[in-house]
């Protein structure tokens, strides 16, 4: 039988990230714009992750399957992004997001890597927001959110659908 290397960083459960991230080889500015890097999919991740490593000088090339990026399952299978952002006060946390979320996968993540996605969520939100993704909004306008998937919290939040575009009049 195989032994699973995980390539997960030591130490304690809150730490692995922040020391991996401050111990890891970085690229020089120079020898970014000779790099090519292929993004594959035009979801809310593909898309995030192609914008910021072009913003960074990275030469970028995405890949979409589908007709439009308006097609990946970020916006068409209405699911969302699950944040720890506490709009509701209904006492969220970083900690309830990644119990939840480890408790969603049958207890078979990895636990490092559920902690430093749920540590960072906020920033994600905020991240697609500050790049235009059409998240859902309530009607004073702050972004909205459902509770999803069984979590203990309304912490989801989705993209705008295209039946639910505002007419121009209504804007």
């Amino acid at each position: 039988m195989t032994e699973l290397i995980s390539k997960v960083p030591e130490g304690p459960l809150e730490l692995k990230w922040s020391k991996h991230k401050a111990d890891i080889k970085v690229v020089s500015p120079a020898n970014k714009r000779k790099m090519e890097i292929i993004v594959i999919g035009t979801g809310l991740g593909g898309a995030s992750a192609a914008a910021s490593l072009g913003e960074l000088g990275y030469n970028v090339k995405v890949f979409c399957i589908s007709d439009s990026p308006r097609r990946a399952h970020s916006i068409a299978a209405q699911g969302g992004i699950n944040a720890a952002k506490n709009y509701q006060n209904d006492n969220d946390s970083i900690y309830r997001l990644f119990y939840d979320t480890i408790k969603g996968g049958d207890y078979r993540s990895r636990e490092a890597n559920v902690y430093r996605l749920a540590e960072v969520s906020n920033n994600i939100i905020d991240q697609c927001v500050a790049q235009g993704v059409p998240f859902a909004r309530d009607y004073g306008g702050l972004l909205d959110n459902r509770s999803f998937g069984g979590a203990q919290v309304s912490r989801t939040f989705y993209a705008r659908g295209p039946s639910t575009v505002p007419s121009p009049r209504a804007r």
